[in-house]
């Protein structure tokens, strides 16, 4: 639809929500009314650290963006969209970090106006960097990458000197409970999976294998860590590999689908994976173990099929 989008960041944002509810904090140390040490303060706002305080954040933003004329979004409550006459105005709402976009700039410019005369906000500009996802637009597409992430993960668990690796898993490999294995640290290797599964975001390659060694974590072997690192060698040559979706293409929704009959070791349940692309554009993928033992491959296929349906009624 040809429109940037760009950042807004809330200073202090839940000292903005109004809490309904009455309550009281004790005085925080070195603030302490000589006069009335065992009184308690009653609070008028939301202060960080309170239950209500998300709660209350999301209510008073919410309230603002609908007295402006903006539609909550009805599967997201956190989108928000108001339409003028040929354009359309989105404002994605994450926390304290606000993304926006319109078909017209002086929308965008306006927007930030009104925000800052409501809230106290800073201006962050075109989006580049959102959760940990670096984002780059271009006049043809929009590219999404972690490689930033990536090479800090190879730096925090000492893999940024490894040897790199064609594939994320050996096509050989056939992971089991190994019992008679050495055992490994388990944090480690909890600390590991904790950030492969955060790299999922815009990996999909890497979404079986780390799923598969995720099964695990309980009392992870030698076998467990070798099929891990395995994944790390792997991200050392593909740091800068990513998401892509180009501008110009049909809003075709497919999805594919995809099981392996009775392949886990353990219990002889098959994996179900599936994928969907709007136009051209990957916008959703799982891999997962199915929750019951199918007694034929057409059954399996049926099982990844029908998760695979679901989410695209879902979507649709």
């Amino acid at each position: 639809m040809n429109f940037k989008l760009y950042q807004m960041d809330v200073k202090s944002a839940f000292l903005n929500g109004l809490i309904q509810e009455e309550v009281y904090v004790e005085q925080p140390t070195g603030f302490v009314e000589f006069k009335y040490p065992n009184h308690v303060y009653k609070l008028k706002k939301a202060l960080y650290g309170l239950k209500q305080a998300p709660r209350s954040w999301y209510d008073r933003l919410s309230k603002f963006f609908i007295e402006n004329d903006y539609v909550r979004g009805k599967v997201d409550n956190t989108l928000f969209v108001k339409k003028f006459k040929n354009d359309t105005m989105y404002v994605q709402i994450y926390v304290d970090d606000i993304v926006f976009g319109s078909t017209n700039v002086s929308l965008c410019k306006e927007f930030a106006k009104t925000m800052q005369g409501e809230f106290e906000m800073s201006m962050m500009g075109e989006l580049t960097f959102f959760l940990g996802l670096q984002i780059k637009q271009m006049s043809d597409g929009i590219f999404i990458t972690q490689s930033k992430y990536c090479n800090e993960l190879l730096k925090k668990f000492g893999m940024e000197g490894c040897k790199e690796a064609a594939t994320p898993i050996s096509n050989t490999c056939n992971l089991d409970l190994d019992e008679k294995g050495i055992a490994v640290d388990n944090s480690k290797y909890r600390g590991i999976i904790g950030s492969l599964l955060y790299l999922t975001a815009s990996r999909p390659d890497i979404m079986f294998v780390v799923c598969l060694c995720a099964r695990f974590q309980a009392n992870p072997k030698e076998s467990h860590m070798k099929s891990v690192k395995r994944i790390l060698k792997y991200l050392k040559g593909t740091t800068n590999v990513g998401l892509w979706y180009p501008k110009g293409v049909s809003l075709s929704l497919v999805g594919y689908s995809d099981s392996d009959y009775a392949r886990c070791r353990l219990d002889r349940k098959s994996t179900s994976g599936t994928y969907h692309l709007l136009g051209s554009a990957l916008v959703s993928w799982h891999s997962k173990k199915q929750a019951c033992v199918a007694l034929s491959a057409a059954e399996a296929e049926y099982i990844a099929a029908g998760s695979c349906c679901a989410q695209i009624l879902w979507m649709k």
